[in-house]
């Protein structure tokens, strides 16, 4: 059987928060986040790693936590860089942020090439989560007239911070459990009388409670990139007066993929709690909740003890 690869998404600048969140400590014995993603993960089955960093960070990055893993599974490292463009586009020297989460995954293609499930590492998904999405990923079949996909969907309510907003790509899905269609909402955030994002135009819009909601948790194959690249040049040209700014999204990518009958993507609804740093104030919160975890017995103190069996 093949082992599915953990994806996981790390590049991104930590604006919000303030610095380089993918490897602050929250657990007990110094474990970041994402070290917890990877453990969930190897229980759950999955063969590899690829972790997409900033060229900058991969020294500080591997002393973290690349060598707490690196023994465990096969680990690799990935760059995404601002001038990996297609031929004949160049970029402004003003550009300093990465072009975003579909951008990321194309990076990945020579590095990935079975199943895979796409994370980011400052994301805390619970255990379920992986393995939910092992058991799909290691039962596709090859032939089907359409790209075969699926995606973890979270509560809307179980995904939320009270320091502040988040981006989360809200979902429509049939009574059959596909997505239909998703729209990524930059500014959401919680209110006494409900929950909100901001359109176009920025006023409040209502999200109903019990709203399905990604948190980037895909599944994918290797057939993706072909179609991630192909997109990428017609971004860059839709996108030319805000090319500063403008970001390359997964989600984005997908819901144009499903419009066009190129793709399923089969719904697996999680019922974990998220804790995440999107913000500073979020760290105290998200190291009481890995100590419950750790003292009800879900987690080891310490998770990459020679006793502790994955």
């Amino acid at each position: 059987m093949i082992k599915p690869t953990l994806v996981v998404m790390a590049a991104g600048m930590g604006s919000r928060y303030g610095g380089l969140k993918q490897i602050d400590p929250v657990g007990p014995s110094g474990e970041v986040i994402i070290e917890y993603s990877i453990y969930d993960a190897l229980k759950a089955g999955f063969g590899k790693v690829v972790f997409i960093i900033k060229e900058e960070m991969l020294e500080n990055f591997k002393n973290s936590i690349g060598r707490r893993v690196e023994g465990l599974v096969e680990t690799t490292y990935v760059f995404q860089k601002v001038d990996m463009v297609p031929a004949g586009y160049s970029v402004p020297p003003e550009r300093i942020k990465p072009w975003g989460t579909a951008h990321a995954i194309m990076c990945c293609k020579n590095h990935v090439n079975t199943p895979f499930l796409v994370i980011n590492a400052d994301d805390f998904y619970g255990a379920s989560t992986f393995k939910l999405i092992h058991d799909y990923l290691v039962k596709l079949e090859d032939g089907k007239e359409y790209y075969e996909y699926s995606m973890v969907g979270f509560k809307l309510e179980n995904t939320l911070t009270d320091h502040g907003h988040v981006a989360r790509g809200i979902c429509e899905v049939d009574s059959n459990g596909y997505l239909t269609g998703i729209k990524e909402r930059t500014q959401i955030q919680k209110f006494e009388n409900g929950t909100k994002y901001t359109d176009e135009v920025g006023n409040w819009v209502e999200i109903p409670e019990g709203s399905t909601v990604s948190m980037n948790t895909w599944g994918l194959t290797p057939v993706i990139f072909e179609e991630l690249e192909k997109k990428f040049p017609i971004f860059l040209e839709e996108n030319k007066n805000n090319i500063l700014k403008a970001e390359y999204l997964l989600p984005c990518v997908v819901d144009s993929l499903i419009a066009e009958d190129k793709a399923k993507v089969e719904v697996l609804t999680s019922e974990e709690q998220w804790y995440g740093v999107t913000y500073k104030e979020d760290k105290a919160i998200v190291k009481a909740a890995i100590m419950n975890l750790v003292d009800a017995g879900i987690y080891p103190v310490n998770l990459w003890e020679k006793e502790n069996e994955i």
